[in-house]
């Protein structure tokens, strides 16, 4: 098997942790190094041959995508950036993907598949731990830390325009996320019942045809999404 030789490079030392940890369940793939600058990969770069780069676009005195211009010889790149609006720029360099921070590794796992295709490999992702792609959390940011949050402990997550607020039962988080990005990185047990809200199934205490109550909260139903939610309550 190819072993490919893999270098993170992000100012963020929590978001490089993340990565190195999505990185170490599969097989395949070797960090060379971690660096918490473009200047310090710089020189790993002039002394390694590396196949793939896991880049943070917003990064002090040399941003990520400054950085990778100005390389002679590039090597393969994923981007991450905790904001959307650089989405662009990523794609337009050639990149072989985008992610969005908090990183889950469902995402991570989809981004290895198309560095792989880019490879031309016909071969699987190997995971060390089978079960490693159904985790059933989410890391979340906040106040410059990724905030693990179990989607059993999610009652619902109300949108706050470009933030959402995410309703545990004994306190509440906001983070940088649309409703329907971070609805993406849930699995089927929420469904979304209104424009605004996305529910945890399993902690509806009683519902009608017009609103959803968990515990004391009562939640609107929007109409567009009347009939998907009978089939799924039915």
């Amino acid at each position: 098997m190819k072993v490919y030789k893999c270098l993170i490079i992000d100012d963020e030392e929590l978001a490089r942790e993340l990565i190195e940890t999505h990185l170490a369940q599969l097989d395949g793939f070797e960090l060379i190094a971690s660096c918490k600058s473009a200047i310090e990969a710089s020189t790993i770069l002039q002394q390694q041959t590396i196949d793939l780069m896991f880049l943070d676009i917003e990064m002090p005195v040399l941003k990520g995508i400054e950085f990778f211009k100005n390389l002679i010889q590039k090597p393969k790149v994923i981007f991450t950036t905790a904001y959307r609006d650089y989405a662009l720029d990523g794609f337009e360099l050639n990149a072989v993907d985008y992610l969005l921070k908090p990183i889950t590794f469902g995402r991570f796992f989809k981004a290895i598949e198309k560095f792989l295709n880019s490879e031309n490999e016909t071969i699987e992702v190997t995971l060390k731990d089978k079960n490693v792609i159904d985790k059933d959390y989410i890391y979340i940011r906040k106040d410059r830390k990724q905030i693990k949050i179990k989607f059993e402990d999610i009652l619902y997550v109300e949108s706050l325009k470009d933030y959402v607020k995410i309703h545990l039962l004994d306190e509440k988080h906001i983070t940088k996320y649309s409703i329907s990005a971070f609805q993406k990185q849930l699995d089927n047990r929420f469904i979304r019942v209104h424009r605004s809200y996305i529910v945890n199934q399993n902690k509806i205490t009683a519902y009608t045809k017009h609103d959803i109550e968990i515990g004391k909260a009562e939640i609107p139903i929007g109409n567009n999404y009347k009939e998907a939610i009978s089939d799924s309550l039915n």
